[in-house]
């Protein structure tokens, strides 16, 4: 195994993002690919390893923008004013997403026809809303991500097949909000499945976001439980 990563830039319109990327380059010929979609915080060392990760376990990993080539928050106020754009914009979201889909797809060491999307809170809904606009992907999952529905894709069918992984006492994704997404994947036609943690917060899977006042804490029996659960999808899907 000899795990190779690189950047590589592309557009959505005028804005140039940069992805980064991971593959084991003992593997011969096209393999599935993963695309990563980053918190609010924008494209950081927390998505390039799960791209490394995923890399060892024989997918391109593709970590990808959404925010600009360089453009990183630096604490809660910057990450929201970053954020906020596309969560008033899905149809923004989507477009943004959607190039890098458009990317990831012309790799040479990928096989274009088994793609998946994860994504770590504002990156959940992203991947959600990118299986939302109906793209050809296998699969997505979101990792306590953001639920709610974008108000613009009600008539669209879902083909990939959908993993939520979410923490029970989540502030930001009420259990309201789980049972609204869980009745709008099934009108959708979703293969789906929700997967809920007990006695976990916001951000499980991230070691340095503790903050409980703001409800965002690391549970490390959810965050193995849940890649654990990644893993047995991708493999599914990707039969």
């Amino acid at each position: 195994m000899a795990i190779v990563s690189n950047t590589v830039n592309y557009m959505d319109g005028d804005t140039v993002l940069e992805a980064f990327f991971a593959y084991d380059n003992a593997i011969e010929g096209r393999r599935p690919a993963v695309l990563i979609n980053h918190a609010w915080g924008g494209r950081d060392e927390f998505v390039g390893n799960k791209a490394v990760k995923l890399a060892e376990l024989g997918y391109v990993g593709f970590a990808l923008d959404m925010y600009g080539k360089g453009v990183l928050g630096s604490g809660p106020e910057e990450n929201a004013k970053l954020m906020q754009p596309f969560v008033d914009d899905r149809a923004k979201l989507q477009r943004r997403i959607g190039a890098a889909l458009s990317a990831a797809k012309l790799l040479p060491w990928v096989d274009d026809k088994k793609i998946a999307a994860i994504g770590f809170c504002f990156g959940g809904l992203c991947v959600l809303d990118l299986a939302r606009t109906g793209a050809d992907l296998k699969g997505v999952v979101s990792f306590h991500g953001l639920l709610n529905a974008p108000g613009n894709t009600e008539d669209k069918p879902i083909r990939a097949k959908i993993l939520a992984l979410h923490g029970h006492d989540d502030p930001m994704v009420p259990p309201e909000q789980v049972l609204a997404f869980e009745r709008e994947m099934t009108k959708a036609g979703a293969d789906w499945q929700v997967h809920v943690y007990g006695h976990t917060m916001h951000a499980f899977t991230n070691p340095v976001v503790n903050n409980p006042d703001f409800g965002t804490v690391y549970q490390a029996d959810a965050d193995r439980r849940s890649w654990i659960a990644m893993k047995q999808f991708l493999e599914e899907i990707f039969e």
